[in-house]
């Protein structure tokens, strides 16, 4: 005898959110996310002297072309915690490593 399907009907988007879960694909995910608010963030500018930007953990490791632009965001990371964190819709990021 067959089995009877479900009547329980989800949308694409919560089934792939139950596939993704909290496995390996979720933490790549989470790297270009971080990524992609990094540079929305941050603006062109910045983006222009970006040359890497990294998650591990929560930590946040960016690397910049511009000694200059690097010491003068090191004074507002706690604030570029803050901003990046609000972009994502989590708390994602604890610390930024400017390098």
């Amino acid at each position: 005898m067959a089995k009877k399907r479900r009547s329980e009907n989800i949308s694409i988007g919560d089934a792939l959110k139950q596939y993704i879960g909290n496995g390996k694909l979720a933490q790549g995910l989470d790297q270009v996310n971080v990524k992609d608010a990094w540079f929305k963030v941050m603006g062109s500018g910045v983006a222009g002297y970006t040359t890497n930007v990294i998650l591990e953990r929560d930590v946040l490791f960016v690397s910049l072309s511009s000694s200059v632009l690097r010491e003068e965001l090191s004074y507002g990371k706690s604030k570029i915690v803050k901003m990046i964190n609000e972009e994502l819709g989590k708390a994602l990021v604890d610390k930024v490593v400017l390098r």
